[in-house]
């Protein structure tokens, strides 16, 4: 039972995702900041505990990512319908995880199981991802106006987007190129007698 705390903080980080949409449809940024940064922390704290602990499972492995995402794209999803980023900047995020996703089916129904760990180009994208949020709800609940923090923050999540959506393809072209590269036969020399 405790070895399934990891995959339960994951479950409530899901559960947690339709509350943060409601709660930006009523404009409780104070809240939704609230429930987004301890989303975040249980992410963090969930991770944690299965390492430390060896609770790594298939199914947090399959989880934890998934929630995430469903976090993240549908904060995304709610700030642009308030109008509080661009439409530009949503399509941007979504699409890359589309193809991120996408890349990764092919992949597997390609080659079987391909293991796949996040590059420090995609780990900093993350990072700008949460930044923005945590800085938006915290600008729309009057916590501070640091409207030159928000804009520079959204140029730094449209690059590192694009720069992490090319960076998945150029290494999944070359795995596939790798991959698909016919194997040179051995030949013997032939020995001197």
């Amino acid at each position: 039972m405790i070895s399934q705390i990891p995959n339960f903080l994951t479950l409530l980080r899901i559960g947690a995702t339709p509350v943060l949409v409601l709660l930006l449809n009523d404009r409780e940024y104070d809240v939704a900041l609230l429930l987004f940064v301890l989303a975040g922390l249980s992410d963090g704290l969930d991770g944690y505990i299965a390492k430390r602990f060896g609770f790594v499972t298939r199914l947090g492995a399959i989880l934890d990512p998934l929630a995430d995402k469903m976090l993240i794209i549908s904060t995304y999803i709610m700030l642009t319908v308030l109008g509080d980023i661009p439409f530009w900047l949503m399509v941007t995020v979504g699409f890359r995880d589309v193809l991120i996703v996408g890349g990764y089916l092919v992949l597997v129904s390609l080659d079987g199981d391909v293991d796949m760990h996040p590059s420090i180009v995609s780990k900093i994208n993350t990072c700008m991802q949460l930044a923005l949020v945590i800085i938006m709800l915290a600008h729309k609940a009057e916590l501070w106006s640091l409207p030159l923090l928000i804009n520079v923050t959204i140029a730094a999540v449209f690059a590192t987007t694009v720069l992490s959506g090319a960076h998945y393809v150029w290494v999944w072209g070359i795995r596939r190129a790798s991959n698909a590269a016919p194997e040179r036969p051995v030949t013997e020399r032939p020995q001197r007698g």
